[in-house]
């Protein structure tokens, strides 16, 4: 943006003037070409490479060619033309594979700071510099016919939320491969107690889909330093279309980060495991010094009235997902990853910062790529933005959304109380007047006659248009784990008290109509001794630690029981709204209890019949029965088959979920 020095006039007036200005060029945005149908990567052949960056404001660009990924001085600089819509592009006629190369846009009469460029595929080491790289060379063998699981509804899923160092940066993951993509899915690893972990602690748990935190190129760890402590989350995006370098064996050769994500996607795949990306495309690591802005300065991001950049994600900026261009990027990088790196789904952080729009142009095209791929998100913003609610991917909107679900904070503050309040009871553990949204979150969001929505705590109107809509959580990375809001929320539970409220937590999630989440770890009663948010503390803070496996066997065993009963049920994952309100029916609703049943065989169940019974209580509750049942669940036991006959009455311990089921 053009600034005027105007000496004589106060520093008040030039900023206010400096505001207007910006504000007039944001309005000005729109007016230039947006070449939405330009192949904007980078095109490369033995023969020739095609450089390409859309910049319609700039006055010069030039591609700088360097011999490595970070030191010394380029080798060449070449201008590139400037040709129809604002697209740049120069072919170099002859073979630039490995070569590594920068952008350098020229605006208002000066020169920007180098970019790799916002399609940047490969990049070396912090991501400051891209690679010229013939991406099928970093295939592994088997590629081509390489796919994960196969999903006919979402509710299906069970979904396992892990960051990548998590899984094995402790001694007792017993990884050779620690922290590292490669040591995701290393078999055969065990505990000290020689229990299984990684991979095959997964497996046997039983989930269907591994949703790793952020793990495309993101700014806040030294790639170039691995060997000091360093810990992230990762929702700093930096280069989006490009594996992060830390998680690789070696962050120096650009093309390493990408061959390694592809065998971790693999290696998943083979174990029948899907593999979703939590992806950040609803803010920048940076702000001025962003790629985008390094590209075509303030286009990207929404700005507030007086030229500011607004903060929906609380990080400094958001994007712009309803600008042309803005859109097509996302809609090109997410398909990107759905196409090269075979993924399987996509988390969106802050999801109610993008467009509805743009979330279903997005959704159409990733399900002509893979008619299985997943797609959730969180249906809020982290302030307030520009963008009219009407328009956002809030939660509210869910209904206006195809083939994408959004995370129930419903269900997850009425299990176990408000996630801005540590002292705060949910129903597990004791609070009153969390019934109703129990059941809201039993029926997966939809309407249903015997939801009482006006006693629902965060809604009063059913938001998602079919069950599988709904994210069923109860923890995440964010917040507290389960056990450390159990432990905070109810100071005088011993220990097996606390264990009872964590079992019947995810009972609740496990056998709700909502798609299953599941914090990784919660399976084993994961601690982070207290801390709420843990996103750049250490390992110490955030792994996972296997002993608690031996620590917690019985914990381990009802969680993977629980993912059994529900996969080989079909009745606690219908897919539609009608099935849900023709075989769901509420039996009891009373403080501390609430009851339902599944009936006539739901959604083509082998049981004609299926009651549940969650009992909050601390004392057993009495159940008057009609007719003769088997017992699925009771208690810390959970049978498939050959579970015991009752009638009459049955008795439900304290604080624990009663599963019983008619043939």
């Amino acid at each position: 943006m053009k600034r005027r020095k105007i000496l004589s006039l106060s520093f008040s007036f030039v900023y206010l003037m400096s505001a207007v200005t910006v504000w007039a060029q944001i309005r000005e945005f729109d007016q230039y070409p947006t070449p939405t149908e330009a192949n904007l990567w980078t095109e490369y052949t033995p023969e020739s490479t095609t450089f390409k960056l859309w910049s319609p404001m700039a006055q010069e660009v030039v591609v700088k060619l360097y011999d490595a990924g970070n030191g010394g001085t380029a080798r060449e600089k070449l201008p590139m033309q400037k040709g129809e819509k604002g697209v740049w592009q120069l072919t170099v006629q002859k073979n630039l594979k490995g070569v590594y190369y920068t952008y350098q846009v020229k605006a208002d009469h000066h020169w920007l700071n180098e970019t790799p460029g916002i399609y940047a595929t490969a990049v070396g080491v912090n991501g400051q510099r891209a690679m010229v790289l013939d991406m099928a060379s970093t295939n592994p063998r088997g590629w081509a016919t390489d796919k994960g699981p196969a999903v006919k509804t979402m509710n299906e899923v069970v979904l396992w939320e892990a960051h990548v160092r998590d899984i094995t940066s402790h001694p007792s993951s017993g990884s050779s491969k620690p922290g590292t993509f490669l040591g995701l899915v290393e078999a055969k690893t065990k505990t000290p107690d020689g229990l299984p972990t990684g991979i095959d602690h997964m497996k046997n748990l039983g989930v269907t889909h591994i949703h790793l935190l952020p793990s495309f190129d993101y700014r806040s760890i030294d790639e170039a330093a691995l060997d000091t402590p360093q810990f992230n989350w990762g929702y700093d995006p930096q280069n989006y279309n490009v594996p992060e370098g830390s998680y690789s064996s070696d962050p120096f050769q650009a093309e390493v980060r990408i061959k390694e994500f592809k065998q971790m996607v693999q290696g998943f795949h083979k174990r029948g495991l899907g593999v979703v990306m939590d992806v950040v495309y609803n803010h920048t690591g940076l702000s001025k010094g962003s790629n985008f802005n390094l590209e075509f300065p303030d286009y990207y991001y929404r700005h507030t009235p007086d030229g500011k950049y607004s903060d929906a994600s609380a990080c400094g900026n958001e994007t712009a997902s309803e600008r042309a261009m803005v859109r097509t990027f996302i809609i090109e990088s997410c398909k990107f990853w759905a196409q090269e790196y075979h993924v399987d789904g996509f988390r969106f952080d802050l999801m109610a910062i993008h467009d509805l729009e743009t979330m279903n142009q997005l959704s159409a095209e990733l399900k002509k790529i893979n008619p299985n791929l997943i797609i959730y998100g969180e249906g809020w913003t982290a302030g307030s933005s520009p963008l009219p609610d009407a328009a956002k991917a809030l939660k509210a909107n869910t209904h206006q959304l195809s083939h994408i679900a959004a995370f129930s904070d419903d269900i997850r503050d009425a299990i176990k109380g408000s996630v801005f309040d540590e002292k705060a009871k949910g129903f597990v553990s004791g609070a009153t007047d969390t019934e109703e949204t129990i059941k809201f979150g039993v029926v997966g969001s939809v309407s249903h006659a015997q939801v009482d929505m006006t006693k629902v705590n965060h809604t009063k109107a059913p938001w998602a248009r079919e069950p599988w809509q709904a994210i069923s959580y109860v923890s995440c990375h964010d917040n507290l784990t389960l056990l450390d809001k159990l432990k905070a929320s109810s100071e005088h539970a011993t220990p097996n008290q606390l264990k009872k409220m964590h079992l019947l937590s995810n009972a609740i999630v496990l056998t709700s109509q909502g798609t299953a989440f599941l914090h990784a770890g919660v399976e084993m009663m994961r601690t982070k001794n207290g801390e709420h948010n843990s996103y750049n503390l250490p390992d110490a803070i955030n792994q996972i630690n296997w002993n608690w496996k031996a620590a917690h066997p019985e914990v381990f065993t009802y969680y993977k029981n629980l993912i059994s009963l529900r996969k080989a049920h079909p009745a606690f994952w219908m897919p539609t709204t009608q099935l849900v309100n023709q075989h769901l029916e509420f039996t009891v609703t009373e403080p501390g209890l609430v009851g339902y049943q599944l009936k006539d065989h739901a959604h083509g169940d082998s049981w004609q019949n299926i009651l549940v019974y969650y009992n909050a209580r601390e004392i057993a509750a009495e159940i008057p029965l009609t007719g003769e049942w088997k017992v699925a669940a009771l208690g810390e036991t959970i049978k498939l088959k050959g579970g015991k006959k009752v009638k009459g009455t049955v008795a439900i311990p304290p604080v624990s979920m009663l599963v019983l089921y008619q043939e």
